[in-house]
């Protein structure tokens, strides 16, 4: 039997004529339908010579043949549809870019640009002049410089200030971002030594007084952006840490991590340091991410008294550590809709999902509920209220009110159907609570809506 099926294996020349295969080598490279149709033989082989196969048609091969070229050409960073409900997520690429932004990162990419060109003088210019003066005058700050993420920025700040000396820090602030990468260890690769004062919940000001010494370079500030200390708590302010800079001639640096340039206590929701209140109160050196609540690209920022930032822009750290012509693009598109608040909000997704009304997240998700209903059979869905979360580390307390479509079945599991949605071509990720498939309307977007329908048509 084995042997009779392994004869009957098509040879790579044969199938090479088959119409199916044809038009495949029309839209692909020769040699990744040739290693398409290898590896799909090599597998059938595999599958009769170990019993897994009793039958089979050249059509089946040419099908499967078909599914493995799909996947080899597909790219392997694709869109996937967010319904978790977690607006910024950073396993999905934390915030989405305004259409603004993407224009604007189109036009230099297919495009040569004066990325360090200044166009006036006809000379050599610097990357950094393209988005400066628009984030000095977003935040209200002297200078300002980017670099490829905060964690990037913390070093470079603290390797230009400090290296060789002493950064004096709160116990309370030695926080741990994504992906096991700790405040600590970005102190220790920069050159700066680590003084740890006060305790994880109460820090004075005598904690940093007392620590003080002709070896000090810094006093840092870490924004606890991805969880508070609730309870019997003590914290140093800013105004008394910038008087004690001053009164010590240390600069303050302070991180700010998530990046909040609206005061969202207008809004309803608990207040979260400003970018702009800092400056205002007289830090010296602010940092914070691009990609978080700002809302634009994956990038450092670096606010503050010019004569550091200068510093910075010296050290040869930069030029490891710069941002390419689609990130500046983009940043620049990004602060620009910050001159006008409330085009920020409209136009800048991250924050329009966070300030969108509960009621209009409700029509949303009432509009995709009706189409799946009208063609995904086997599915019952419901609507209901239930809470969003801001996600990427940032107002860890804030739950948002949203409304939710949550989905059964008699035939599937939560867990089956979350498999195979996940695994549609263009990925649906979903929340599983309590054995029920949630899709949360917050995230979502109408423009995936026929996508939604045809992943779950597809869950067979």
């Amino acid at each position: 039997m084995k042997k009779e099926l392994l004869r009957k294996l098509p040879k790579i020349d044969e199938l090479l004529k088959e119409e199916a295969v044809e038009l495949s080598l029309k839209n692909n490279s020769r040699v990744l339908v040739v290693e398409s149709l290898r590896e799909t033989i090599d597998k059938y082989r595999e599958d009769i010579l170990k019993d897994r196969i009793e039958d089979f048609q050249e059509q089946n091969i040419l099908e499967d043949f078909k599914i493995l070229l799909d996947k080899k050409s597909s790219p392997k960073l694709r869109k996937v549809i967010n319904a978790t409900g977690t607006i910024i997520h950073t396993n999905l690429g934390r915030s989405l870019l305004s259409q603004e932004a993407v224009e604007s990162v189109v036009k230099v990419a297919e495009s040569y640009n004066n990325l360090e060109y200044d166009v006036e003088k006809g000379a050599r210019g610097s990357r950094y002049s393209h988005v400066e003066e628009i984030i000095k005058k977003v935040t209200g700050a002297e200078a300002a410089m980017v670099v490829n993420n905060n964690a990037a920025a913390v070093m470079l700040v603290l390797n230009t200030l400090c290296k060789g000396k002493e950064a004096i820090v709160s116990r309370g602030q030695l926080v741990e971002i994504g992906g096991s990468f700790r405040v600590p260890d970005v102190m220790t690769f920069s050159g700066a030594s680590l003084v740890e004062v006060g305790t994880t919940n109460r820090t004075h000001l005598y904690d940093y007084e007392n620590n003080i010494t002709e070896n000090t370079g810094v006093l840092l500030k870490v924004h606890t952006s991805n969880f508070k200390i609730l309870g019997f708590t003590e914290e140093v302010s800013l105004e008394e840490m910038v008087a004690l800079g001053n009164k010590s001639n240390l600069p303050v640096v302070e991180d700010i991590g998530s990046g909040v340039l609206v005061d969202f206590s207008k809004y309803g929701f608990t207040y979260e340091a400003t970018v702009q209140e800092s400056i205002k109160k007289g830090v010296d050196v602010v940092t914070f991410s691009g990609d978080k609540m700002l809302g634009g690209p994956q990038g450092g920022i670096i606010v503050g008294k010019k004569k550091y930032i200068d510093q910075m822009k010296k050290n040869q750290l930069t030029r490891a550590l710069r941002i390419d012509k689609m990130t500046l693009a983009a940043l620049e598109a990004t602060f620009k809709h910050y001159l006008d608040e409330e085009e920020a909000i409209k136009k800048i997704p991250t924050l329009n999902m966070i300030l969108s009304p509960k009621e209009e997240i409700k029509k949303k998700a009432q509009k995709l509920k009706k189409k799946l209903q009208a063609s995904a059979e086997g599915f019952r869905f419901s609507l209901q209220e239930d809470f969003a979360m801001v996600g990427g580390g940032s107002m860890p307390t804030e739950r948002i009110d949203s409304y939710v479509i949550k989905v059964s079945s008699d035939s599937f599991t939560a867990e089956q159907i979350e498999y195979q949605l996940r695994r549609y071509k263009y990925p649906v990720i979903i929340r599983i609570y309590n054995g029920e498939v949630i899709l949360d309307g917050r995230t979502l977007s109408e423009k995936d809506f026929d996508t939604i329908v045809e992943a779950f048509k597809n869950i067979k």
